[in-house]
């Protein structure tokens, strides 16, 4: 079964307060549009559609030929967003899978899991919730007597027995293709003049089809970026996670929380890195070595049991020799 991903990138972020596209914020050494674009790789072979909108000339230049991009405007909700994609993925594709390029914790694994869910759904549409404390402005995930979910209300429209509703709305969907582009004609213009896409879990149920709803364990992953705030939460979460895996790949971090990484590097096992290093672009470091304190090497290739002393910076192009 054929799956492509849709990734919307065309809002403004004001609340960023930016002259630079909110997508194109950097996130652990790349723009957060990247994130995206490497979760959906590794979702499916298939080149993704991503929709642009605001500073749409330098989000098509950061994207390249990794996804066809397709101009929203006006922009006038998500609902309208997946809608201009109809006639690149109408009659190609079976399944779409659509994720916003501003939640960059998203894991593959869970965008995989919300696929296989839908390939073994009935019905048309299969969303991820999370379960949470704090709504952060998320719509709420409303289900019937027996669990079957009914409907998302956005938060502006909530009543408040709905605002204590925890399970929210994680902006993910796989939709089946073929039902898609017909149930985004039958989305009804919102009060704030806007197509809301999670209108259409309303419109399936009521045409009797199944919506289901995968929950995230770690609802870190529907963290998105609206501020500088949440980029620096997501900056925090994504470090973690990148050196809790060198860690448990046999690299000891003597401080990791005053230790960064950034996704390219690559480390060699029983290598020492203490605080205060900074490993960027491809740095390759390899076996055994002792790293730091208080370096930044960036794009460098550091050969089996070297070591770089305190307070160096290496730049691209060098080479470290035991």
């Amino acid at each position: 079964m054929k799956v492509t991903s849709l990734i919307l990138a065309a809002g403004h972020g004001t609340r960023m307060k930016s002259d630079l596209p909110k997508v194109l914020h950097p996130l652990a050494g790349k723009p957060l549009v990247l994130h995206a674009l490497d979760s959906a790789a590794q979702v499916s072979p298939e080149k993704p559609v991503i929709i642009i909108g605001h500073g749409a000339d330098a989000v098509r230049q950061t994207v390249g030929d990794r996804a066809r991009c397709v101009v929203q405007e006006p922009q006038l909700g998500t609902g309208h967003a997946v809608q201009q994609a109809e006639a690149s993925l109408k009659g190609q594709t079976d399944l779409v899978l659509v994720v916003t390029a501003d939640m960059p914790l998203l894991t593959s694994e869970s965008l995989r899991t919300v696929v296989q869910t839908q390939m073994d759904n009935p019905g048309p549409i299969t969303m991820a919730t999370i379960i949470a404390d704090d709504p952060r402005g998320f719509g709420r995930v409303v289900r019937g007597p027996k669990g079957d979910v009914l409907a998302i209300v956005e938060e502006a429209q909530a009543t408040a027995e709905q605002r204590t509703i925890k399970e929210l709305n994680a902006s993910v969907y796989c939709f089946r293709s073929d039902w898609l582009w017909d149930a985004l004609r039958r989305v009804q213009m919102s009060p704030k003049g806007e197509y809301y896409l999670t209108d259409t879990v309303e419109i399936a149920v009521r045409d009797g089809l199944e919506v289901r709803a995968v929950i995230l364990a770690d609802a870190q992953e529907a963290l998105g970026i609206n501020t500088r705030v949440h980029l620096a939460e997501a900056e925090a979460v994504m470090r973690a996670r990148i050196n809790r895996a060198w860690m448990l790949s046999g690299v000891t971090l003597v401080d990791a929380a005053a230790t960064y990484i950034e996704p390219g590097v690559t480390i060699g096992a029983d290598t020492l890195i203490h605080p205060n290093t900074t490993l960027r672009g491809n740095t390759v470091i390899g076996r055994g070595c002792v790293i730091g304190p208080n370096v930044v090497i960036e794009s460098t290739v550091v050969e089996d049991g070297a070591q770089v002393k305190p307070f160096t910076h290496l730049f691209s192009g060098s080479t470290v020799n035991p």
